[in-house]
């Protein structure tokens, strides 16, 4: 592939589209008008990266195959970047305060460190600061 992509939107279901949004919300992530609606909401994660969070019955409309159940599966683990240690203890500290679970203890690899929430839905995040990270 000699093209980069542009954008990234990452789609997931979602049991109670308001919950997620106001879970993701205190994280201080907001929210494209444009694209949201009563089945959908856009979280806006960078200038190209969007998570959609699609109420399950409208999630089944671009799959044939069935929803797992991401609080007994893992289907994926969503991974973003922090600008610093501290910044990853204060996302989860967020995460957690709104509702999220810590599925495992802080992991520090020395030039790594990284902690995950499994969100309301039981999606898994991780969120890492690497030292010399790009950008």
């Amino acid at each position: 592939m000699t093209d980069s992509p542009e954008m990234i939107f990452v789609n997931l279901p979602v049991r109670d589209l308001e919950a997620s949004k106001a879970f993701f919300a205190a994280l201080g992530y907001t929210f494209n008008p444009t694209f949201t609606d009563d089945n959908a909401a856009c979280m806006v994660v960078s200038d190209s990266i969007f998570v959609m969070l699609l109420v399950e019955s409208f999630f089944t409309q671009f799959t044939h195959k069935p929803i797992s159940d991401a609080r007994a599966q893992t289907e994926v683990i969503t991974a973003l970047s922090a600008p610093s240690r501290a910044a990853v203890d204060a996302t989860l500290d967020k995460a957690l305060k709104a509702g999220a679970s810590e599925p495992q203890p802080a992991r520090d690899y020395g030039f790594m460190y990284q902690r995950g929430f499994q969100d309301l839905d039981g999606h898994l995040w991780e969120v890492a600061y690497m030292e010399g990270q790009p950008g």
